[in-house]
This record gives structure tokens, sequence and C-alpha cells, in this order.
């Protein structure tokens, strides 16, 4: 007999569930470990397949049920008795009567059968925690086994799209070429010319002055370097920006310098960044990195992605639901309805600090980072994700209305029998925008977010309601749309969508505030929506703008409306895929990978090839779903986001791959003075005459260590020389594999293998 998910009555009916507080877990364990393994299955009649070993160790007598996060997917146990429940999709709990008859230290296994493909190690579960007959939460210890092991852990059926040895070896050899000169910096200068021969400059007392006339460019500068001094010649609002990036660049003190004239100035008005902090928290002392960087790359768009989903990340004073519910994620049945289901991380505790589960910007924490922003020229365009995307301000409003009895603020409507399914598997997730309360929840936000804006002194662009991925039948089932429908002569659920939009712009407009959104808000709508809708709109972020997507397809259907477009492709400009089909890399899969030379590959002139498209620039996104700390934020971000500053500042050919490498060389000690976490490429490996095994790394000082036993090579082993030539023929007995890795400054890469057999 087959156990398919159930719904969650069934968990309600087996166990009675607390909510859990600090003194529920504390700094408790669960008093059982935890193994986890996969392996893939051949695809049969229903598709690919994997198998998920959880093996438990230790006393697991008290344990009610098992729960833990992973990204949505049909799952089948293999034990009849046992019972798998879907919480909400990508939070599941396991119960077994195994748990409360076995002995002290049993061991015992959960095999659940997962349809699809595993990618990588972001598709394993995390979060796990064990809710106990007691009720209380405690987080388990996880150990993991090595996916690498075998192609079985990462390549269902015949696909394996592991970056092996020689592929690796191959691709460091071609970036190993270029050598960077003293002027080959990121972004690219638009011009240099060298006047011949050097002179000492001192860095600390560069000469700033203002232009004579004003530039046609306002960004634009120059620097004269020669006669012992280095001059700078760009607008007075420029000069603290430019020194932040002259001692980025060149350092301070005394140095030489070859004599030259340069000239620079960014050819894109918008040069923009997002990052998702409501997926996985980040804190605001992390964002504030983020805009330092961005300010040394020429960045000047800080696209701030506040809610969706998952999590409501920003403080509204007037509805403190918003975070009491939004910001705080656990083990949700049972409960009142006073935080949200625990996704993607945590320990199912919403009170637990400094992880990624639980956490929001304060509103003097927001001002802090708009005044930052803003004096490092960079604007902000904070996100409140709606009509889509909305599941934690539904929740959150719904408390409001059971404690005021005001149902006015409501985003769902109780007679609502739409059935739908949203792009991250959520049915209950989209604003009813035939409700009063989606049209009070935005305006109440945008006047507070306004307010903050102001008390800083800094200007607010836009506001950007996203507007995506609205799935199909999201209103199909709801009288009050209905009748609105009927009321207002809309013929389709695009129409509702555009009505909804078209209603928080004009909102938005009488308070001074221009929208941005995501492609949907402004692809294939009426005439009569695009001249009402088209002047209240700051920009329009375009992520599906190949012509592999349709023939001009999106980005031209856009253009050709008179939008303002940001290109902010999937294939070049989301830095949240991961890097390379490697199985430890982190990152999704769905839009392929995504590392520095992709960014930098990303030339808007090929993704916007329509003469008179109104193009504003571009944009790189960070969304949160496989991160799990500010390391791995700044992972995603360096080295790719240098590529998307390239063709942000310079949109036409610059570089190639061995230079622009070569110039990435010369940002990591920067990188490593001030702390920022980094990507480190694999070392590569080949096989010489049958015989003889090299290696090469794409850093001249990377360490690199080696295995034949089938092992991880860690750093308690002697490294090898990068020009090492080991003689296979000179071992007692042949390996069926080598496994390398490197290590720059202390940090690892993943595991390089070359298999022999």
């Amino acid at each position: 007999m087959k156990h398919y998910l159930t719904i969650l009555s069934t968990l309600l009916l087996s166990a009675s569930f607390h909510s859990c507080t600090k003194a529920d877990a504390g700094n408790a364990e669960a008093p059982f470990d935890a193994y986890w393994s996969v392996e893939n299955l051949e695809p049969d009649s229903t598709g690919r397949h994997y198998r998920q070993t959880i093996r438990l160790t230790g006393d697991v007598r008290g344990l009610s049920r098992l729960a833990f996060n992973q990204f949505a997917r049909v799952m089948e146990l293999a034990d009849p008795a046992d019972t798998l429940v879907e919480i909400v999709p990508g939070y599941y709990a396991v119960g077994s009567p195994r748990f409360a008859s076995a002995a002290e230290n049993d061991t015992l296994y959960i095999e659940i059968t997962t349809r699809g493909s595993f990618h990588n190690i972001c598709y394993s579960p995390d979060g796990f925690h064990a809710v106990m007959a007691d009720g209380s939460v405690l987080p388990v210890s996880l150990e993991r086994a090595d996916i690498t092991a075998s192609p079985k852990g990462y390549a269902a059926g015949t696909v394996d799209m592991m970056p092996y040895g020689e592929a690796v070896y191959a691709r460091n050899a071609e970036l190993g070429t270029g050598k960077a000169g003293y002027y080959d910096v990121i972004p690219s200068f638009k011009s240099v010319q060298h006047l011949g021969g050097s002179s000492v400059v001192d860095l600390d007392n560069i000469v700033f002055e203002e232009p004579a006339a004003a530039f046609d460019n306002p960004e634009k500068y120059t620097i004269n370097v020669g006669d012992g001094r280095m001059t700078v010649t760009a607008a007075k609002k420029m000069w603290p920006r430019l020194a932040m990036r002259i001692r980025h660049l060149f350092g301070t003190g005394k140095k030489e310098l070859a004599s030259a004239m340069i000239e620079d100035y960014p050819s894109l008005e918008y040069r923009g960044l997002m990052v998702d902090v409501s997926r996985n928290f980040m804190p605001a002392a992390e964002v504030h990195r983020v805009l330092d960087l961005m300010a040394l790359y020429g960045m000047n768009v800080f696209h701030f992605h506040l809610t969706d989903d998952e999590a409501w990340r920003l403080e509204v004073k007037s509805l403190p639901e918003l975070i009491e519910v939004g910001s705080r994620r656990g083990y949700t049945p049972g409960t009142d309805g006073t935080f949200l289901p625990q996704i993607f991380a945590g320990d199912g505790n919403p009170l637990t600090e400094g992880g990624t589960a639980n956490g929001y910007i304060s509103q003097d924490e927001y001002i802090a980072i708009i005044k930052h922003a803003d004096s490092l020229g960079i604007a902000v365009i904070p996100e409140i994700e709606s009509p889509g995307h909305g599941r934690a301000a539904i929740e959150a409003m719904k408390l409001r209305a059971r404690r005021t009895g005001d149902d006015s603020w409501l985003l769902s409507e109780a007679a609502d029998t739409s059935r739908y399914t949203s792009a991250q598997a959520f049915h209950d997730n989209v604003m009813n925008p035939a409700l009063p309360g989606s049209y009070k929840l935005m305006s109440m936000v945008a006047d507070e977010i306004a307010d903050m804006h102001r008390r800083a002194g800094v200007e607010l662009p836009a506001i950007h309601i996203g507007g995506d991925e609205v799935p199909r039948n999201a209103w199909g089932g709801s009288p009050a749309v209905k009748e609105m429908m009927e009321r207002e002569g809309l013929k389709s659920e695009k129409e509702v969508h555009a009505y909804f939009v078209r209603r928080v712009a004009d909102d938005f407009a009488k308070k001074g505030i221009k929208i941005s959104g995501w492609q949907e808000i402004a692809l294939r709508h009426s005439d009569e929506y695009n001249e009402a809708v088209r002047p209240q709109v700051y920009s329009v972020n375009c992520w599906s703008t190949l012509p592999s997507q349709g023939q001009g397809g999106v980005v031209q259907a856009i253009a050709e409306s008179g939008y303002p477009v940001i290109l902010s492709n999937v294939n070049h400009y989301y830095l949240d895929m991961c890097y390379s089909r490697h199985p430890y890399e982190r990152g999704l899969t769905w839009g392929g990978t995504v590392d520095e030379f992709d960014a930098l590959g990303g030339y808007p002139a090929r993704l916007c090839p329509f003469p008179g498209a109104n193009l504003k620039g571009v944009q790189g996104q960070v969304f949160g779903e496989t991160l799990r700390s500010a390391d791995g934020l700044e992972t995603m971000l360096l080295p790719k986001m240098l590529g998307l500053a390239e063709r942000a500042w310079n949109p036409d050919s610059t570089y190639s791959d061995d230079i622009f490498h070569a110039a990435i060389l010369n940002e990591i000690p920067k990188w490593e003075a001030d702390g920022y976490a980094y990507h480190v490429r694999q070392p590569g490996i080949t096989l010489e005459e049958g015989r003889y095994v090299k290696f090469n790394s794409p850093y001249p000082d990377a360490v690199i260590r080696v295995t034949f036993d089938g092992t991880e090579p860690t750093e308690a082993l002697e490294p090898v020389a990068q020009d090492a030539r080991i003689d296979l023929k000179a071992m007692s007995s042949a390996p069926a594999a080598v496994r390398a890795r490197l290590w720059l400054n202390g940090r690892p890469s993943p595991v390089t293998i070359l298999n022999l057999e």
C-alpha cells in the first residue's frame, strides 16, 4: 500500500501540538542524531525520481514527528505504517509508530521516494527539528552523506552534468593566459591614454576639481596621473564616491603609477542589484556591506526585496501584525497563527535569533540603510510583493482581523473556492483585488515607506509592487471578484490583475510615488491600460529576454509599449543560479548556471536588439531560497556581480574572459582585507600518456590537495605543487579516480573528480 502526502488534518488528529517558545527549545537538541543520504533512481513510466534515506540513531522514544524543509516535491514513504504530511509546500513532517516502540539506542530508517531529479545540495532536506510527544520542538543534529561518492548521488538516469577534471583543466588553462594591466579595472575605464613614463603619486592627497563646463554625462569624470600628482575632475557631488573608488583601485600612500589621462562614465543610467532578504533573512549590517560593494563597482540602484510568500521583513508600525506574523517562522500546526510555517531553514522555533528564518528590518534600520545608500550615490527601491507572492501579508491580516474584529484589512475571502498552484507551489498566496484590504494595505505601507524617506531626507524613486507570477485561476472561485468583474466590465483574470496594478498606481500617484514592477505589469495589456499606467512606471524588470523565449519575446513587447526597460535576464543576471552543475555548488538551477563570465556575456544590445527601446539599464538578482548565511550571500555576489557591473557600466565588448579573470585576481586581496566571502573555482585534472596525472588552478597562489582512494581531500593532507606530474604506474594499485580540491586564502573549492576507470 502506498502512502502519499496527506492533508494537515491527519497530523492534527494524531497528536497534540503546541506553539513553541524559547523555553521549549533553549539550547537543547533532540536526543538522537540524523544521517541523510540520496540515490537517484532510473526513470520509470512516472518520470525521474530519487530515494532519500534518513537514519535516526539514539533515543527516539519521545519523538512524535520529525519535521524538515525541502523544495516542494511529491513524496512516497517506503514503510506503509509511516505517515508524511505536507504542512505547507516545502515543509514536511514524518510520523511513525516505530518511534514509540523503539529501544533506547535503536537505529531507524525512513526511506522516501521523491519525484523529480536531485540537482545539487540545495535540494537536500534542511531545517530538521523534532516535535516531541510533550509538545516541545527541538533542533536535530544532522549529517549528510557525500553526494559525490557515486554518480547515483547526483545524476538521474543518464544525465550527469558534473564538471569533471578534464573540462575544468581546459577552462583553467584558458583563464590562465591573461595578464591584467595596471589600469585594467572593473568596471573598465572608458579610455586610458598612456602619456609615457611614470610618476610617484601621493594617493592621500588627490586633487579634486570641478570641470570648467558641466559634462554631458553627470557621472563622467577624468583622472590625470602625472607630475607627481593625481587630479580628478568631476561634479562636486561625485567626489566622495570617486575618492572611495580610487582608494579601492590604487590604495593609499605614495605609489608609482604610469602617467595617463583616463576618461570614464557609465553608459547606462540604471545599474541595479536586487537582494532578497525575505526568503532567508539578511540583517541590516549585511545590507550595508552589500551597498559598499555596489559602490565600489559602480552600481547605483538597490532593489530591496523585503516581502514575499515566506516572510515580511519591513517594520510597518501601523500594521504590527506584518512583522509579528511575517518575520517569524516555526513549527505551526495547532498554533494561533501568530507566526508563519518554517520554510527553507530553521529549528522549528519562531524566537530563535541569528539564523535566516527569523528577523526583520526596523524602521530605524531602514532609514540608516537608505542614508548610507544615498551617501554612496545609490537609490533604494523597496519591493512590496503584490498581488501574488502575498502569503505572509495574507496570514498577518487574518490575525489582525481576529484580534480587532475589523475585516476591512483582510486580503483573502472566506468564500473563495479558487484552486491554483503558484510557481513556488502555494495554493493560498494571492491577494484578492476585489477586497478593500488589498488597497488599504498597499496604501498604508506606501505611506510609511514615504515617511521614512522623508525623515531620512532621501528621495524615494519608486516602490516596486512586484506584480509577477499570479497563477492561473487565482480568483476563479472568488464571489467578490466575480461581482467586481461584472461591475467594472472586466473580461478575464488578466484584466483583474491589470485593474489591481492600475488602482495601486493611481493611489501611489496621488502620493507622488511611482511604481516599478516585474514584466507582467507591462506585458501585453490594452492600449488604454498602457496610456493610463505607463506615466506612473519608473522601471520594468524583464527577466525573460532571450530570443529563444519567442522572437523578440517579452522585452520587445514591453519596449514597443514604451515602458522603461530594465534587463534582468535570468541566464546572465540571476546571480542566485549556481556557478556550475557541481552538486556542491549552492544555488538554483531552473535558469541554468550563471558565473562571472555568464554575467560578463550579458550584452544589453543582444538582449534588447530593438531600435528605439526605452532601455534604462540592467539589474542583477539574488533571490534568497538557497541562502543560509551572510557569507552565502557574498559568495553568490563575488565574483559574479563583477560581470554584471562591467556590463552595466560598459554595455559593449570590453574584456576577454582571460583578462577579466586576471582583473578579478587583483580584487581578491581587497575582499580578503574587508572580510568578504567569495566563490572559489575548482582545480583541473588531466591524464597524460595514459599514466601521468597533472593539475592546474585558476589562481597562481592556491594550494591543491589530492586523494586517490575516493575520499574527500582535506586540509590535513600535504599539498601538491600546481605543476606536479604524478605517475600512476608508480602506485601499488591502480586508483579508480583522482580527487582534487584547492584552497585559496583558506577558502575551499568544490572537489574535482577525474574518473580513471
